[in-house]
């Protein structure tokens, strides 16, 4: 479980759209490395408010929500997410004269859109995050709702840090070496790899839940 939070986080730190792609743009608008790095650091924020969101509602419908009925609505969502992705293109502009608290924005926003959360179902359904809406006893849903919340925190600080370590030096060897220019001629379209992961993420929950 912990190996995919990690996997994803990574995908997610490789894909430009996610936020290295804008900080090596404010480094070589401000000819600064160090704008690189630091312009990271909210960026990073964004993308894991959007994933917490995600984590509280798993953990908040569990409380009310049968497992099983559960797993086919985020397998549903996840379907009818990519599918609308598919469809339909998402873009969030902000001027290049921004602060913290613009790409921390422009982060929540571009994860958001992506489904960069959503894309966490899977691995969260076998997480012990929430409390099982059979669970009746006051002290065992105390104790319960301590060691969930520790593991809604990790999940989320291990899909950050993923995410951040492969960002930063993905955008520190763009900055440094590469340049921006091998983007016309040789990247993929992650965009569309994500579409496809969404709806295919969905369709193997689906087909667990509904075996």
């Amino acid at each position: 479980m912990w190996l995919a939070l990690a996997g994803l986080g990574a995908f997610h730190g490789i894909n430009p759209a996610m936020g290295w792609l804008f900080a090596v743009a404010l480094g070589l608008q401000r000819k600064s490395r160090a704008a690189v790095l630091w312009s990271l650091l909210p960026i990073a924020a964004g993308h894991a408010l959007s994933v917490a969101l995600i984590i509280t509602a798993v953990g908040a419908l569990r409380a009310f929500v049968d497992s099983a009925v559960l797993q086919v609505g985020a397998a549903l969502t996840l379907i009818a997410f990519g599918l609308y992705r598919l469809l339909a293109r998402h873009r969030v502009r902000v001027g290049m004269q921004v602060g913290a608290a613009d790409l921390m924005l422009w982060s929540f926003l571009m994860a958001t859109a992506h489904g960069a959360g959503l894309m966490l179902l899977p691995v969260l359904m076998g997480m012990p995050i929430g409390i099982l809406h059979h669970d009746h006893a006051h002290m065992a849903v105390a104790t319960a709702v301590g060691s969930s919340a520790v593991t809604a925190l990790a999940a989320v600080a291990v899909h950050t840090a993923a995410m951040l370590a492969v960002a930063g030096v993905i955008a520190i060897a763009v900055y440094e070496w590469v340049g921006l220019a091998f983007l016309r001629r040789g990247w993929i379209n992650l965009d569309l790899v994500w579409v496809l992961a969404l709806i295919g993420a969905g369709a193997i929950l689906l087909v667990f839940a509904v075996w």
